[in-house]
């Protein structure tokens, strides 16, 4: 292990726990960590931006319609690249609100439009890509040749039926709406319970793998370059 090996596992190790101090109470060295952070991920999105939007997506994209319009005179290339003036300018119009309110309003119409066309593609990708799989998901039979499938789709069929009309408030919960409504309370917190026994468990994954660091990279590391010097 070389010394700007041994470097960066001690700057590392040195971050991560600062990062953990905050346990103990806000300090200076967990804020320095935590801006260190933000500054680092800004810059990584700005030239990530920069290169795989900016570069990529519009001055390659352009170039290369641009150069197969004058090579073969297509059409479709010609417009392929010029349509891409429109984003650009776009982009530029959103820029404008760093110039104050005056020239600020301008941002209002490319926001406008992001928000919009975000929203159809949200709805769309919503309905196609997750309602309709779901749907079509409790369309299953009842009975199967092993017993824990039938167990399994009448569990499903009762989960969703209950859990529908659980939000269904057009008629009070009494009697027999009562009963599979409260049958639909008991599904939604298993659902509940397990979503955020899944997110405890990815937060206590990323912990054992930076204790991980710690003790055998950092530690370790630091034990083995010692013993080559």
């Amino acid at each position: 292990m070389n010394f700007p090996t041994i470097l960066g596992l001690w700057i590392a190790a040195t971050l991560t726990i600062a990062i953990f101090s905050f346990l103990y109470k806000d300090n200076p060295l967990y804020k320095f960590a935590e801006h260190l952070y933000v500054g680092v991920s800004a810059a990584y999105w700005v030239i990530f931006a920069a290169k795989f939007t900016m570069e990529q997506q519009l001055i390659n994209e352009f170039s290369a319609n641009w150069h197969l319009y004058l090579d073969t005179g297509s059409r479709a290339a010609f417009w392929e690249a010029w349509i891409l003036v429109i984003p650009t300018i776009l982009g530029f119009m959103m820029l404008t609100r760093w110039f104050g309110p005056k020239v600020g309003w301008i941002s209002r119409w490319p926001i406008a439009f992001t928000i919009g066309l975000g929203t159809g593609l949200a709805i769309t990708g919503s309905i196609q890509g997750v309602q309709l799989p779901q749907v079509q998901a409790t369309f299953v039979p009842f009975w199967g040749p092993d017993l824990w499938v039938v167990v399994g789709n009448i569990l499903l069929f009762t989960g969703v039926i209950s859990s529908i009309i659980y939000f269904y408030f057009s008629k009070p919960h009494k009697g027999f709406l009562g009963g599979v409504s409260r049958v639909g309370i008991i599904f939604i917190m298993v659902s509940f319970g397990a979503a955020f026994g899944y997110t405890v468990m990815s937060r206590v994954s990323l912990l054992i793998g930076r204790l991980y660091f710690l003790v055998y990279e950092w530690i370790g590391g630091t034990i083995e370059f010692i013993k080559a010097l």
